[in-house]
C-alpha cells in the first residue's frame, strides 16, 4: 500500500467515526424527552369541567370584530325544554350528564349523550329547540363565542313544520 493510499483510508476512517458520532448525537437528542427541555410550572391546578367527542370534524367561526367568550353550565330538568331559540355567535357544548334532544329549525332530530360533544351554529337560520326526554337531568357545560354585547339566545316563534 503506497502513502497516497494509507492517507485517504486514514480521511475515510476520521470521516466514519465523525459520521457516527454525529449520529449517535442525534439519536441521544431525539430519545431526550422535550419536557425535560419545558419549564415546570409551580402553584397551578386545573380541573377539567367536562370532556366530550365530536362526530367528525368541529368547524368553529368566531365573530368578526371583538368576541365575549362566555362558559355556562345548563342544567335541563327531565320534561324540561330551552324553547325554542337562536344564538347570535356559535357556541361548543359538551353533554356532562344525561341526553339532549334537539329538533332544528327543518324539524330533523339530534341526540347528543353523554360524554359527546357538538357545535350550534350562530343566526336566526337555525332556530332550534332542546328537550330533556330523560329520567334524569341533562347537564351540559357550553362556551359561548358571541359578538361583543349580545344575548346569550334569542327567542323564537317554532318553524311550521312543528306546528303541525
Amino acid at each position: 500500500m503506497g502513502l497516497g493510499q494509507g492517507i485517504r483510508e486514514a480521511g475515510r476512517g476520521a470521516r466514519l467515526r465523525r459520521g457516527l458520532l454525529v449520529a449517535g448525537a442525534v439519536a441521544a437528542v431525539a430519545v431526550v424527552p422535550s419536557a425535560a427541555l419545558a419549564t415546570p410550572g409551580s402553584g397551578v391546578s386545573g380541573t377539567v369541567l367536562a370532556k366530550g367527542t365530536s362526530d367528525g370534524k368541529m368547524k368553529i367561526k368566531p365573530p368578526k370584530g371583538d368576541t365575549d367568550v362566555v362558559v355556562r353550565t345548563i342544567t335541563i330538568a327531565p320534561g324540561g325544554s330551552t324553547g325554542w331559540h337562536h344564538h347570535p355567535g356559535q357556541l361548543v357544548a359538551v353533554v356532562q350528564a344525561g341526553t339532549l334532544t334537539r329538533t332544528l329549525d327543518d324539524c330533523s332530530v339530534e341526540v347528543t349523550a353523554t360524554g359527546q360533544a357538538f357545535i350550534e351554529p350562530s343566526g336566526g337560520k337555525h332556530v332550534h329547540i332542546g328537550r330533556n326526554l330523560g329520567t334524569e337531568p341533562v347537564v351540559l357545560y357550553v362556551t359561548y363565542l358571541l359578538p361583543e354585547g349580545a344575548p346569550l339566545s334569542v327567542d323564537e316563534p317554532a318553524p311550521a313544520c312543528a306546528q303541525r
